[in-house]
């Protein structure tokens, strides 16, 4: 059914695409090649496009809807061609940074930033259909509420510049009217430039997520369970938390939890809020992890407010929830690691696939969930996800003891070729979707690893580089096809 994973860091469309007609690269747009339409079939899946709080991860992010607004294309809507002269003394700076296989997220916003933010500015002082549209998402009832909240989040933010919003003066921390209007009125060009900002990256995410449709291409996105402590979602909704005075640990996913019944309740909120295509418009959904689904983790008091305590979560409630705020919405359920069998029943139950990860195959026994002979139909089988090395990184540390596992199993391989060796057996497999990171289709090292779960900094900046574009992967294509329709995945 579905044959290749496009995991590559959205951010690359800012840096390395470029408009046909030879103008600026910094306008780079999103689009989708001819050759990555024949070749890549199906399904792509993109890690996430939230603004990141910190890290360049999107899963600590400053609201759960923001979008990255360095994705924008800034000739889109008009708003920037009287100034390509502007984007073309930003050219060769652009050509540097898009030469490289690791994105400079620094760099990319010190160029991209100021450009956007102008852009934005000229959109609220024109005139015509777009302003009359940034008019009505402004008010639109199923947005105005977060983007409101997020909006003066991200000015009072930009003013004090502290740690947290937990280290913001009472008023301010508590939301109080008088304080809110002190900080519209001396900060209204911020609020009104996010705003216009916000809106400019739903309309192209929009206009992607069509045009991807259109070429049968159903985008997936990855989606946290935990919002971030730092964030309008925490600050806006206080009371819909379990807060602790010292909320910070060291870990990418738990700085809160919510409390199961009022998670149920933001969630509905979350999707009907998303449901209209805003921001995150996706065709499917892996949550991350999906165990946390059905047992929540929340800050001890005791052990220094470092251990982590289990709680029971909404469960099967919390699809049910999805499901009527926003229909059928295909979910992949990540149910790595220690699986008990109630989570089990509970991706059974709401019809999900569970995942396979032929990295995790063969350390142990033949009943090892993870080599194909055990894959079930309903599942998703990956060479390895975005929180693994790539197959040939894999390869290069792996025991001598699994490497003869492998070779065992999978019969007579050549070492140099051990990527592709480990795409086939993944498109072999009688798992409906088969999920091949770029890395693995190009045979790249760790070096173009795109996470390493529990570290903060190097991580999600994996890219292709403008120097090897889709267009020029004939022969990866070529074998790629071939396994598609040998294993009738094409």
């Amino acid at each position: 059914m579905v044959a290749a994973y496009l995991q590559e860091r959205t951010c690359r469309w800012t840096t390395r695409r470029g408009s046909r007609n030879g103008t600026s690269r910094i306008a780079g747009g999103p689009e989708f090649s001819s050759t990555r339409r024949r070749c890549l079939a199906l399904l792509a899946s993109v890690i996430s496009a939230l603004k990141p709080s910190s890290s360049s991860t999107g899963f600590t992010t400053p609201a759960a809807p923001f979008g990255r607004f360095c994705l924008l294309f800034l000739l889109e809507g008009g708003l920037m061609k009287r100034d390509l002269h502007t984007l073309d003394s930003c050219n060769f700076r652009v050509m540097i940074l898009a030469e490289i296989w690791i994105v400079d997220f620094t760099a990319v916003a010190d160029i991209k930033d100021p450009l956007v933010a102008e852009a934005a500015k000229r959109l609220i002082l024109s005139e015509g259909e777009l302003k009359d549209q940034l008019l009505e998402f402004r008010k639109d009832p199923n947005i105005a509420g977060w983007l409101e909240d997020a909006a003066y989040f991200a000015a009072i933010d930009d003013t004090l510049n502290t740690f947290s919003w937990y280290d913001w003066p009472d008023p301010l921390k508590n939301r109080h009217l008088a304080a809110l209007e002190e900080i519209y009125q001396s900060k209204k060009e911020f609020i009104d430039i996010f705003i216009a900002q916000q809106f400019l990256f739903q309309r192209q995410w929009q206009k992607v997520h069509d045009y991807a449709r259109m070429k049968g291409i159903n985008i997936m996105g990855d989606m946290p369970i935990y919002v971030g402590y730092h964030s309008a979602d925490v600050w806006a909704n206080k009371k819909q938390f379990l807060l602790v005075s010292s909320p910070f640990i060291n870990t990418e996913k738990s700085l809160s939890m919510l409390q199961t019944s009022l998670f149920i309740e933001l969630t509905i909120q979350w999707v009907q809020q998303n449901g209209s295509g805003f921001p995150l418009l996706v065709s499917g959904v892996p949550p991350d992890a999906f165990s946390e689904t059905g047992q929540l983790w929340n800050r001890s008091k005791s052990c220094n407010g470092r251990a982590m305590e289990g709680q029971v979560g909404p469960g099967k409630s919390l699809f049910d929830a999805i499901f009527r705020a926003v229909g059928d919405i295909n979910i992949i359920a990540e149910d790595l690691g220690v699986i008990t069998e109630d989570v089990v029943q509970l991706r059974r139950s709401i019809g999900a696939p569970g995942m396979a990860v032929l990295q995790f195959g063969f350390g142990s026994d033949a009943e090892n969930p993870h080599l194909p002979h055990n894959h079930e139909q309903n599942q998703v089988v990956y060479t390895g996800t975005h929180d693994n090395d790539t197959i040939r990184g894999w390869w290069d540390i792996l025991p001598q003891e699994e490497k003869s596992n492998v070779v065992k199993y999978l019969g007579n391989i050549v070492e140099e070729d051990i990527s592709w060796e480990l795409i086939q057996a993944a498109l072999s497999s009688v798992a409906k979707t088969a999920i091949i990171p770029m890395q693995d289709v190009l045979g790249l090292g760790s070096s173009a690893r795109m996470n390493i779960p529990a570290t903060q900094y190097g991580n999600w900046s994996w890219r292709v580089p403008i120097s090897k574009p889709f267009d020029s992967l004939t022969s990866e294509a070529k074998r790629l096809r071939e396994m598609l329709v040998m294993y009738g995945r094409f």
